[in-house]
């Protein structure tokens, strides 16, 4: 069994429909900081980001802290969008955002899978840093719940999980608030 402490990245510098890698606003490198002030307790534990710089720059603290290099794990990155053109990938993370996992066509089924098996084969307990929609496919997962999104949470927040193979619990959900994501 390991325990899985998934941070949200920090706000980042611009929304979805804006760039395609921004990195982290003020507010959200003081998030990163405050994070890591409260987790620094657990560690060093191993510490995986998602190659995306917002969450590279939200475990940037930890590293520092914990005097580890985070490692990057792909399969932990936000959710794959088709479209191309920023206005566009908002668009259609808006609608993604509404669905329920068995609406959306197989790639997405197949990413959130991909995820999913990542996650339990995670054998010692670890700090994740990862993205809004990935952070809910495990607390879906967790609860049983097939909804795209089922809670919100904040920016910098870490959600806590258990996993036994592809059995996960939810110990705590991070905090929730009406971020952007968009």
């Amino acid at each position: 069994m390991a325990r899985l402490y998934l941070v949200r990245h920090g706000k980042a510098a611009a929304g979805w429909g804006a760039d395609a890698d921004p990195g982290l606003d003020e507010i959200g490198r003081n998030q990163a900081e405050q994070m890591a002030q409260g987790l620094v307790g657990l560690g060093p534990l191993p510490l995986i980001a998602s190659p995306l710089r917002r969450t590279r720059e939200t475990a940037a603290p930890l590293e520092r802290l914990w005097s580890v290099t985070a490692g990057i794990e792909p399969r932990i990155a936000e959710i794959p969008a088709p479209a191309e053109r920023l206005a566009e990938r908002a668009e259609w993370l808006s609608t993604v955002m509404q669905q329920h996992w068995s609406a959306l066509d197989t790639s997405l089924r197949a990413w959130r899978q991909a995820l999913l098996e990542t996650l339990a084969g995670y054998r010692a307990d670890s700090v994740l840093v990862s993205h809004f929609i990935a952070i809910n496919v495990a607390v879906g997962h967790a609860l049983g719940d097939e909804r795209v999104v089922c809670f919100r949470p904040e920016n910098a927040s870490c959600t806590v999980i258990e996993t036994e193979g592809m059995a996960f619990r939810v110990i705590e959900r991070g905090a929730e608030g009406a971020s952007r994501v968009l």
